[in-house]
């Protein structure tokens, strides 16, 4: 059967050589049988010219375990210790979540999961996954529902106490675990945060990728390090998952290893009832270049297999559904011997002389250690590829009958005390019948075999895991000179993009930070003028630049270089997320600082990767985020899917997110200084998400005195000097500052209305101050109440306040129960359209006659005005330029 496949295969070569080659193939399968068939067949062809010219691999190999027996290495562990060890994780892994679960119905957990998996974490454990006591170590990715097993583990150790597992996914009192790995709760455990499902695969690649650009760019040596990202089969259908492997095979990364869980289930059902997952992710990764291994039957297949001459139990594999073989791993051996082997004679008499126990017993790959060890072997030797095992496992392995590999397995929270009693006997246990059903946990002693023997390997290997430590030293930061410029008024109109990009400049040249800025763009640095860092700093590219560019005559031509600083990640704002994450995060991953500033359209931050950016919080990462072009009206020709009114409102979700929506460059200056001291010099763990906008405007000096109020979150910028009859304060921020300062002179020239205009840089700012101070003020009902800065700092203002922003009303509205004065916003609620400026600033209402209007309008309200004075003036207003009905909240 091989025959015809490869003969459509074979390119085009010395005829002859060819006509012996398939002659020796044919030899191969007949004498070897066609199990064998496709181990001797790659041996053969490296032996060949034909493998030099280019022969093609297939994407899909047989239904069997990649690596045969005659090539396994020997275990260098002590089985039969390895074995009682695994025993008592598993055992305490499922106490934690029953014990959880009897005292707190509803509290949730996982039995299933590392049910499945255990054996894949000790081989990991016992012999390669390396520590971090003395270097980097390797970064592992632990598959997110199995944590119960890695505290199970971890107890063992002594690294965990009973008080913890009995504090699982109880939190709030401080001492507890986290239902899953997060570095946000667990700072000094768990390293990266795998939940969501999708997120631990893409961001494991990239921080793959991110280990050779620190060792290429001679940063950190990273040599020794790799990265293992455990996952299952079911999360492969989220596009993160596998989105991103072409990048991992493109840049080579033979120090990534993903080792795929395939129980065949996930959280509801079979993974691909109708089909063969293992066959379909085996195509998947190795189309897009990587190095496959499957471990799918255990050693005691080995002897069928070696007898199957003819290939009948080789077919039945390769055409067994998975649906099946989920039936089969819950049914007794009279089934499997008479619905699997018994589909063809011939398979039938492979087991004629095993009783219905031997079938039964009959275990997939995942379940023998020794075919996992040898997977892992190869794995870590392969060169010049990432590696992907798909290990074929039983969700929920000897839970039980009501538990192993049934569909509702993935929700099981207890067991029964039978079940219990049952699974204690598996484990050979020595726990008394009248302990059982209250779940003890067992532990051997701190002086135990078991424990010397795991904590020996764990030494060898670098320490425990799973381990965060965080070695960084507080940086060097530029000197406050490098900030001048933007003090003083620029003397030609500009953007805030180019501001922040001119700062960005900078920021590269300095000495004491300049190599640890890593620029992070997604095929847009020509829109946002970043287009001199490729001259400036070069694109990252591991294999340099192996050809002469289009461009290369010009001054910004495009450079790409293996010490190249920009990561340009293409169209990806997944994978450049992936990178940020990797980034933000490597003063705990590597010891070292790096300041990563991500700049992207503002719509396709928050909404489109917003899950990432929740876990790059839940990751503890620092660094920017700048959503450039920013505005729901700002950006005024790209139309409602490029414009932006609302990641303001989604960023807000996030709490370790410092916000800011500066309207001048020297707002920008202010709050970059502030977040490079408060993340690399103070060390705090919070990130900026920082808009600008691509409008062109004259950019003033900076008033004295402002600073606190940049940061926190309002200052007056420019107020009316003169005496008018009524007084207002107008809120503006970003490019709808220079709205707002418009409708002051209109307010003062036509309606003696004195505006004072305040800049609103972070309305997330001041809310958080309001809810510090009204907590405080909660929590102390006999001392004098905490006023929080916005109403200190409008204290002597006098009128209604008008808050206009480029964003959604709910921005400015956000601060709006602390304001004692009468308040109004007004925002950009709706879709965005394309058309110019004026006209959507008009269509929304935030335009500068807009905001005089309001104005008007929350004075008449006040008695200040007659409504008829206001009527009129909304009739000279917009009869200048053109009334429109406002959109509302569409």
């Amino acid at each position: 059967m091989y025959l015809d496949e490869f003969k459509q295969q074979l390119p085009d070569a010395d005829p002859q050589e060819t006509a012996e080659w398939l002659d020796a193939l044919e030899q191969v399968v007949i004498e070897s049988g066609p199990e064998r068939a496709q181990f001797l067949l790659r041996k053969l062809l490296k032996k060949s010219r034909l493998m030099r010219v280019g022969l093609p691999e297939l994407v899909q190999t047989p239904y069997i375990n990649t690596i045969s027996p005659e090539q396994e290495p020997p275990f260098p562990g002590d089985e039969e210790m390895e074995l009682r060890i695994r025993r008592i994780v598993r055992w305490n892994a499922v106490a934690m979540v029953v014990r959880a679960n009897h005292n707190f119905p509803g509290i949730g957990g996982h039995l299933a999961t590392y049910a499945s998996s255990a054996s894949l974490y000790e081989v990991g454990f016992n012999h390669f996954f390396r520590g971090k006591d003395g270097g980097g170590g390797d970064h592992i990715f632990y598959q997110g529902h199995a944590a119960p097993g890695i505290y199970a583990r971890a107890f063992l150790e002594g690294r965990l106490t009973t008080e913890q597992l009995d504090h699982f996914r109880r939190e709030a009192l401080g001492n507890g675990l986290s239902s899953y790995p997060h570095p946000r709760l667990m700072p000094d455990f768990w390293e990266f945060p795998t939940v969501s499902m999708g997120l631990g695969p893409i961001n494991a690649i990239y921080q793959a990728r991110f280990n050779r650009y620190l060792h290429n760019r001679g940063l950190a040596d990273t040599s020794q390090s790799r990265v293992w990202a455990f996952l299952g089969d079911g999360e492969t259908d989220e596009p993160e998952a596998l989105g991103a492997l072409h990048l991992a095979s493109r840049e080579r990364l033979d120090n990534l290893i993903f080792v795929v869980n395939c129980n065949l289930q996930r959280l509801d059902g079979p993974v691909r009832g109708n089909g063969k997952i293992i066959q379909e992710l085996e195509a998947v990764f190795r189309g897009a270049g990587w190095n496959v291994i499957k471990v799918i039957w255990s050693r005691r297949w080995d002897p069928l297999l070696a007898k199957d001459a003819e290939g009948a139990l080789l077919h039945i594999m390769n055409t067994t559904l998975d649906g099946e073989f989920q039936k089969y791993s819950v049914e007794t051996g009279a089934y499997i011997r008479r619905h699997f082997f018994g589909k063809d004679p011939r398979a039938l008499a492979l087991v004629e002389s095993m009783s219905d126990r031997d079938l039964e017993r009959l275990r997939r790959g995942g379940h023998d250690h020794l075919k996992i060890y040898a997977a892992y072997k190869a794995a870590v030797e392969h060169r010049g590829q990432p590696t992907v095992i798909l290990v074929k496992t039983v969700k929920g392995w000897m839970l039980g009958e009501s538990a192993t590999g049934r569909n509702a397995t993935h929700q099981l929270k207890k067991l029964s005390e039978a079940e219990l009693k049952k699974f204690r006997d598996l484990m050979e246990l020595p726990i008394p019948n009248a302990q059982v059903g209250e779940a003890p946990y067992y532990h051997p002693g701190a002086k135990s075999l078991e424990v010397e023997y795991l904590r020996e390997r764990r030494r060898q290997l670098g320490g425990a895991l799973p381990k965060r430590v965080v070695r960084s030293k507080p940086l060097t930061l530029p000197k406050e000179d490098l900030y001048a410029e933007f003090a003083v008024a620029s003397p030609q109109p500009v953007s805030t993009t180019m501001a922040m990009v001119r700062l960005l400049r900078k920021l590269l040249d300095d000495k004491s930070v300049g190599a640890r800025i890593v620029p992070i763009i997604p095929d847009e640095a020509r829109t946002f003028g970043m287009d001199f860092l490729f001259k400036k700093v070069g694109i990252y590219a591991a294999s340099g630049q192996l050809y002469d560019p289009v461009d290369s005559d010009l001054l910004f031509s495009y450079r790409e270089a293996k010490d190249g600083q920009l990561l340009e990640e293409g169209i990806t704002e997944a994978g450049a997320m992936g990178s940020f994450t990797a980034a933000s995060t490597a003063y705990a991953t590597h010891g070292e600082p790096m300041i990563p500033l991500y700049m992207f359209y503002s719509m396709f931050g928050f909404q489109r990767t917003g899950d990432q950016i929740w876990a790059v919080g839940d990751a503890r990462g620092r660094g920017f985020l700048v959503g450039a072009t920013a505005g729901r009206t700002t950006l005024n020709g790209e139309g409602l899917q490029h414009q932006d009114g609302h990641s303001h409102i989604l960023a807000s979700t996030v709490p370790c997110c410092v916000q800011y929506d500066p309207a001048f460059h020297f707002e920008i200056a202010v709050i970059m200084r502030d977040g490079l001291q408060r993340m690399y010099e103070r060390e705090e763990d919070v990130f900026y998400y920082i808009t600008v906008h691509n409008e062109n405007y004259p950019m003033p000096a900076m008033p004295r005195g402002v600073e606190e109020g940049i940061l926190r979150g309002l200052y007056l910028f420019k107020p009316c000097l003169d005496a008018k009859r009524h007084t207002v304060q107008l809120f503006g921020s970003g490019s709808i500052m220079m709205q707002a300062l418009e409708a002051q002179r209109i307010l003062a020239e036509r309606y003696d209305v004195a505006a004072d205009v305040w800049s609103a840089t972070s309305y997330r700012a001041l809310r958080d101050d309001a809810l510090e101070a009204e907590a405080w003020n909660l929590a102390h009902p006999l001392e004098a109440p905490r006023a929080p800065y916005l109403q200190k700092a409008l204290a002597k203002a006098e009128g209604p306040v008008i808050a206009v922003s480029d964003f959604m009303r709910a921005w400015p509205d956000s601060i709006a129960r602390w304001v004692k004065q009468p308040f109004l916003a007004l925002g950009t609620d709706g879709f965005g359209m394309s058309d110019t400026r004026e006209r959507l600033r008009r269509h929304f209402k935030v335009d500068a006659p807009s905001i005089a209007y309001a104005a008007l309008y929350k004075l008449a309200e006040m008695g200040k005005l007659g409504f008829d004075e206001v009527a009129r003036a909304g009739a000279e207003l917009y009869s200048e330029t053109g009334a429109l009905e406002p959109v509302g909240s569409r």
